[in-house]
């Protein structure tokens, strides 16, 4: 059964979100993000992707009251990422109430700290992100091309232990237009111990089938959900 899980995306403290990571095309659709979180898990959601964009893009969590406001006010497993860089960092982000940690370009720049973690919180508790364009590596909230391949980046942090990953296809991303199953096939074929998550592109409940087929273990919706294409009662035979 494929994982369903919405994603909140927080600046200033507000649910948003963007068209292909950029700030300048934002769209707020809750003051309080708690507010659509409850409603997620009324609905039989199990999961919560959350970003702290603001700390994404300074290099320091800036939002992590939010997390600690839907943690302590629903069950959902979260994930958080954004601004994570320090082993105080993440000490401070799983006190608040997070199950996991999303990690994008630190896992790129860094990866001796990915590792030291690994060790101190377990595997389990790490999700890597894997943001894409042309099958290489983007990072810097998705401004700066890699050569590194992410099939390459995949292998490497499989042979470190990590066995949880999301890839987002940048082109995808926030356009409704479809997400990169292809990719997801050919990834999943050569790594098939990994639980590769979908990101960016969902826009129809066939997406959903699709992904399934492909052998995804879970999808992150975001504008899908938020824009009425996909509605909570289609999603409920997933989260059961």
């Amino acid at each position: 059964m494929l994982e369903i899980i919405p994603a909140i995306d927080i600046i200033d403290g507000k649910c948003v979100r963007l068209t292909q990571g950029d700030f300048a095309r934002k769209k707020i659709y809750y003051n309080n993000p708690v507010e659509i979180a409850k409603i997620f898990e009324q609905a039989g959601i199990k999961r919560l992707h959350l970003v702290d964009l603001d700390g994404a893009r300074q290099g320091l969590i800036s939002n992590l009251e939010v997390l600690q406001d839907i943690a302590s006010q629903t069950s959902l497993k979260i994930d958080f990422g954004g601004g994570i860089k320090t082993n105080n960092d993440i000490q401070s982000v799983f006190d608040a109430g997070a199950a996991m940690v999303n990690l994008g370009s630190i896992a790129i720049k860094e990866p001796g700290i990915i590792y030291d973690w690994i060790a101190k919180f377990g595997a389990e508790k790490i999700l890597i992100g894997a943001d894409v364009r042309n099958e290489n590596i983007v990072i810097n909230g998705w401004i700066l091309q890699t050569e590194l391949s992410v099939f390459d980046f995949i292998g490497q942090y499989s042979k470190g232990g990590i066995i949880n990953f999301f890839c987002t296809d940048v082109t995808k991303d926030g356009l409704l237009q479809g997400p990169s199953i292809e990719l997801y096939k050919r990834i999943i074929q050569e790594f098939p111990a990994v639980n590769m998550i979908a990101s960016g592109g969902v826009s129809h409940i066939s997406d959903i089938e699709k992904l399934i087929d492909a052998g995804c273990s879970g999808v992150i919706i975001g504008k899908a959900l938020y824009e009425g294409n996909i509605r909570l009662e289609d999603l409920t035979k997933y989260a059961e």
